[in-house]
């Protein structure tokens, strides 16, 4: 589908689904109960989307487990998966521009992050996985003569994925993609804040010959579907991406029913440590104010707490101040938009009470804080930086999930990594400087399952993603991802 550039057209050739995907066709929720689909951008209600509940998540996975276990889908043959995938991937690339209006409209990003980065990475994660599904070999153990001992990965069954609304379609494809090359079927339900390109999904996957039943997509609100599948005695995994506060109630549900493995991405309170010799102090700026405030701040390994050795810090932190200040603001379909809107009117006063608390705690507030674009009717908030954050305050201790930046001076390593370490999170961290070893002793000592030197974020679909701590376990990306979903079985042979 192609669509004009400008807002008012392409709204106008834009077709937003509002139902869910099971058992290969598009339906309603079982009672008929729908959602108000609002968008950030200016807090209109895009579409009603049909609300799911227990009845249709019960439909849903009794799909999913007659797909596996008739092995429409689990036993074909690498080869012919491999094609199906592929073209899954390739009809994403033909309806990418749509994928990325209804990205934005959904959650408020800038239609120009929707455009070069979110709708491919999600494509290459697709293609990416389609090409390693038959690169997963067992192993042959050494037995006696007598005996031939194997161990093969098998496909875990039904794996219930539940995804965040701040990359929707790319952290849907981090945990559809290898679920499906190994082989499993799969229950989506997307956030209620951002279902559209999961549905999307869901209809191209059977428009590219995804057998039905195996990608299976229920949109509904966190209480109702979402814990209807964490909860279901027939789901054999939940992987999830979001909030601590909900990982926790994923683990009850799971020790509540079946023991189902759950596999969690909880987010962070990643710090980036700038060295006085720093070998590039301008990258390290631009790192400092961009790893923050990408998509509004709403990254779980947002870059929050900005550590700088004294001696740096006043000019540091200036330089920083100006990259910030001149980032464009605005309206998230207007391509030249870096900073768009949060993705709800909670999360938007979420980020200002923290804000409001940094102010009554005493932090120094350089830049920002305060709601803009109000005219407009969504949900904006400026990128706002505080300098002289206390280590036990409130910004410095909870994830914000918005555009707010905490800035602490130290001085020297040791100070450096204990302040760092001082989270109970462990999800990402940096480092800059231009000394090896000390690079390398911070990379080890550093409490977190990313650690970047000299750059933020850099890192891609083949190195495995995810933390420590109370970041929660579990790897997407790479091929550890893969064997996030399959068993390891022990087969052993006497020989007569």
């Amino acid at each position: 589908m192609t669509l004009a550039l400008d807002p008012v057209s392409a709204l106008a050739g834009l077709s937003l689904p509002g139902q869910a995907v099971i058992d290969g066709a598009r339906v309603e929720a079982a009672s008929g109960a729908t959602f108000h689909n609002v968008s950030p951008r200016d807090g209109r209600v895009l579409n009603q989307v049909a609300s799911c509940q227990a009845a249709d998540v019960d439909r849903a996975v009794a799909s999913a487990r007659a797909a596996f276990e008739d092995g429409r889908w689990r036993d074909l043959g690498p080869r012919q998966k491999k094609a199906i995938l592929f073209r899954l991937a390739d009809l994403m690339a033909r309806d990418a521009e749509e994928l990325a209006l209804l990205e934005s409209l959904d959650v408020g990003k800038p239609i120009s992050d929707a455009r070069s980065v979110d709708v491919p990475l999600a494509i290459n994660t697709c293609r990416w996985y389609a090409e390693a599904l038959d690169k997963v070999y067992g192993e042959v153990g050494t037995s006696p003569v007598d005996r031939l001992s194997y161990a093969t990965h098998e496909p875990l069954g039904v794996i219930g994925a539940i995804v965040p609304w701040n990359f929707p379609l790319h952290m849907a494809m981090w945990k559809v993609a290898p679920a499906l090359a190994m082989g499993n079927s799969v229950v989506l339900n997307p956030a209620e804040q951002s279902p559209l390109t999961a549905l999307k999904l869901g209809e191209l996957a059977l428009e590219a010959g995804l057998p039905p039943g195996v990608l299976n997509v229920v949109p509904g609100l966190g209480p109702t579907a979402g814990e209807a599948l964490a909860l279901h005695m027939d789901v054999d995994m939940i992987a999830f991406t979001g909030s601590g506060p909900t990982g926790r109630r994923l683990m009850e549900a799971s020790a509540r029913s079946n023991l189902k493995r759950v596999s969690l991405e909880l987010g962070g309170k990643s710090p980036q440590i700038v060295f006085a010799d720093c070998p590039d102090l301008e990258a390290a700026a631009q790192a400092a104010a961009w790893g923050v405030f990408y998509n509004q701040g709403e990254v779980c390994t947002a870059a929050s707490r900005l550590l700088v050795e004294e001696s740096i810090r006043s000019a540091f932190v200036a330089r920083v101040v100006e990259i910030a200040r001149a980032m464009v603001v605005g309206d998230p379909l207007d391509p030249a938009t870096q900073f768009g809107a949060m993705v709800s009117e909670r999360q938007m006063n979420t980020a200002l009470n923290y804000i409001a608390t940094a102010d009554s705690q005493g932090a120094r507030r350089l830049l920002g804080g305060e709601r803009v674009r109000q005219d407009s009717g969504g949900f904006y908030v400026e990128p706002t930086i505080f300098d002289q954050v206390a280590p036990d305050s409130t910004l410095a201790r909870e994830e914000v999930f918005g555009p707010v930046l905490g800035v602490m001076g130290f001085n020297g390593e040791d100070e450096a990594l204990r302040l760092a370490n001082d989270t109970v999170y462990g999800l990402a961290a940096g480092l800059w400087t231009a000394d090896i070893s000390r690079a390398l002793r911070g990379a080890r000592k550093l409490k977190a399952g990313l650690v970047w030197i000299n750059g933020w974020d850099a890192c891609d679909i083949t190195m495995p993603f995810g933390g420590f701590k109370q970041s929660g376990f579990g790897r997407d990306r790479s091929l550890h991802a893969l064997h996030k979903y399959a068993d390891l079985k022990s087969v052993s042979v006497t020989l007569r």
